[in-house]
């Protein structure tokens, strides 16, 4: 830990210790004492250093990273989380606007390949039920943590699309780059809890929040050109919209 950072308790106060001490690291990180990045020193260590039980230091961690101001990585231990991804609801692709906000995206393609359409997807793309698709699924990061499970559907010929184009540029880039003309987008922003495969894509626990996103983008044509499902983690992602009176 920093040795700039004091962490000093109030035994006979009625505020939990473990609140105090994730009080006291909050306050660290907001005033910068605590950069992006710096590692904590283990449970352990905290605890002795602070005559503390390992409970009491391990709830006072979860905590922190329940509220996205703190992550666990293996082999590397407890490190203060770079600063949340907040993303304006545009037209845009995510790793456009990931490199334009300094967060240096990259992607890892887990799947690119033909499907048969099902109900749901088929009715979406206005295609008949059972018609090859392409389907993609890729995990996306920011600044070297996992931030995004993206599933995309697209309509069969629609652009040439190659792992290794989907590892260095944003899925709308090609699009564009394949003339492919997208106007309108209808999409829908909610939320759930992780599932045990998500939780270990995006180094989460299962059950951790997620934000989802789900969008049927249209080009000029009005014809149904990509359908994207989406989550994101909620403790490094955020959506703005701005909003104007009538």
């Amino acid at each position: 830990m920093s040795a700039k950072l004091e962490i000093n308790l109030d035994r006979s106060s009625p505020v939990p210790l473990y609140f105090q001490v994730a009080e006291q690291i909050a306050e660290a990180i907001k005033k910068g004492d605590l950069p992006p990045g710096s590692r904590l020193d283990n449970e352990i260590q905290l605890a002795d250093r602070l005559g503390l039980s390992r409970p009491t230091i391990r709830q006072a961690i979860q905590y922190l990273v329940d509220k996205g101001l703190l992550v666990r990585k293996r082999g590397v231990g407890t490190q203060v989380v770079h600063g949340q991804v907040k993303r304006s609801v545009e037209l845009t692709s995510l790793y456009d606007d990931l490199r334009r906000a300094g967060q240096d995206p990259a992607t890892r393609v887990l799947a690119l390949e033909s499907v048969p359409a099902d109900d749901e997807i088929a009715d979406v793309l206005g295609v008949p039920p059972g018609t090859e698709v392409l389907h993609l699924e890729r995990l996306r990061f920011a600044s070297g943590e996992p931030l995004a499970v993206l599933h995309n559907w697209l309509p069969m010929g629609l652009a040439s699309l190659e792992a290794a184009d989907l590892e260095s540029r944003g899925l709308y880039d090609l699009l564009r780059g394949a003339g492919v003309r997208m106007r309108v987008a209808n999409q829908r922003i909610g939320a759930r809890a992780a599932t045990a495969a998500e939780a270990r894509l995006l180094d989460e626990r299962r059950g951790a929040p997620l934000l989802t996103m789900v969008r049927t983008t249209y080009d000029d044509q009005g014809r149904a050109v990509e359908h994207g499902s989406h989550v994101y983690r909620a403790s490094h992602y955020s959506l703005e919209v701005t909003l104007i009176e009538r």
